[in-house]
C-alpha cells in the first residue's frame, strides 16, 4: 500500500555525535538520496513486483503481482516553449475576399508556418500587417503547444507501458516472500530479510 516508500529519507542521523564508518556511509547515502529527489530515488522501482504469502483464510501459498510505473513530472513551461524565430517562416500577401478598396491593394495578410511541425496559420482580419502577424503567431503558438502536449502524452503513455511491462510474472523485478520473510531483487540477484520492516519504513530498499 505504499508504506515501503513512505519513509525513505526520514531516518538519517540529525544529532552531532561522532559517527562510525558504517553510520557515516549510511548518512552520506541518505543525503544523496534526498538530493536526487523522488524520481531519482524511485526510478528503478518500475516493473512487476510479486508478492508470495499465505492468506489468513487458507494454508496454501498464493502469488500476486502488481505493475509499477515511475515517470518524471513534465513542467508545463517546458512543453510550451517559446517558438524560436529560426523555426518560423513568415509570408505576406494581399488579402482576398470582401473588404472594399483595401483588399488586394496592400500586403496585409500574413501566413506563419512552424517549419518543424508544419503548423500553419493565415490571418487577414486586420488592415494592419503587424496586427495580423501578431494574431498568426499567437495562433501558431497555441497549435504547436497543443501538438507538443499530445506528443508528450503519447511518449509518457508509451514509456508507462514499457516500464510496467505486460504484467507477466516473468518480467518481475522483485519478490516479497512473507513466509520466509525475504525480499529478492531479481535484477541484481540479491536478497534481504525483513518484508514487514521494509513495508513499514522503506529502509531495506537501500540494500539493493
Amino acid at each position: 500500500r505504499g508504506g515501503g516508500y513512505g519513509g525513505y529519507g526520514d531516518d538519517s542521523p540529525s544529532d552531532d555525535h561522532c559517527l562510525t564508518n558504517a553510520e557515516s556511509k549510511r548518512h552520506q547515502s541518505q543525503s544523496l538520496l534526498r538530493r536526487l529527489g523522488p524520481y531519482g530515488f524511485f526510478q528503478f522501482e518500475s516493473g512487476v513486483h510479486r508478492v508470495q504469502r499465505v492468506p489468513v483464510n487458507d494454508v496454501r501459498m498464493q502469488t500476486s503481482a502488481v505493475s509499477v510505473a515511475v515517470l518524471p513530472s513534465i513542467p508545463e513551461g517546458k512543453i510550451a516553449e517559446a517558438l524560436p524565430h529560426t523555426e518560423l517562416r513568415i509570408d505576406t500577401m494581399r488579402a482576398s475576399g470582401a473588404g472594399g478598396q483595401h483588399v488586394n491593394t496592400t500586403e496585409s495578410a500574413v501566413r506563419v508556418t512552424h517549419v518543424p511541425t508544419g503548423v500553419v496559420a493565415c490571418i487577414q482580419d486586420e488592415r494592419s500587417q503587424h496586427k495580423n502577424k501578431a494574431k498568426a503567431l499567437k495562433l501558431v503558438g497555441a497549435r504547436v503547444h497543443q501538438l507538443r502536449k499530445e506528443e508528450a502524452l503519447k511518449k509518457r503513455s508509451s514509456a508507462r507501458s514499457l516500464l510496467m511491462g505486460g504484467g507477466d510474472r516473468s518480467e518481475r523485478i522483485r519478490t516479497y516472500n512473507y513466509a520466509q520473510d525475504r525480499i529478492t531483487d531479481h535484477r541484481c540477484k540479491a536478497s534481504v530479510a525483513g518484508v514487514r520492516s521494509w513495508l513499514g519504513g522503506g529502509r531495506a530498499v537501500r540494500e539493493f
